[in-house]
């Protein structure tokens, strides 16, 4: 059994907490991951805003988006915003495709047109 291969630092500056990732979220990291940012948005106080730094985050995959997903349904209903910050390309595809990009950018969907607008084709 190998060792976790992801690193969480956490940040809280006035009413934002910034969780820092950095190698893989996937299968073996996302519980991880989850207990991490569910102690962000459950820490007191709360925070107004929760960032994923994801600069140094080598590989999310599905197992990762879902927990993605579970983290934004938890700060949704805690009146959190939450912001993925500098995902990766393979990550940004990923959220572009699934259509789920917009829910990690406030203001993201009015700026570019929404996710509607996808313009990447498969074959």
């Amino acid at each position: 059994m190998s060792v976790p291969s992801l690193s969480l630092t956490v940040e809280t500056r006035g009413g934002t907490t910034r969780l820092r990732l950095a190698g893989v979220l996937d299968y073996d990291t996302s519980d991880a991951f989850g207990i991490r940012a569910t102690a962000c948005v459950d820490a007191d106080p709360r925070p107004a805003e929760l960032h994923l730094d994801c600069a140094k985050l080598r590989l999310c995959d599905s197992m990762g988006l879902a927990a993605l997903l579970m983290i934004h349904r938890r700060t949704v209903a805690r009146g959190i915003t939450l912001v993925l910050d500098d995902p990766p390309p393979s990550m940004e595809r990923m959220l572009r495709i699934t259509g789920t990009r917009h829910l990690f950018a406030p203001g993201a969907e009015e700026s570019r047109g929404g996710p509607d607008e996808l313009s990447e084709t498969t074959d």
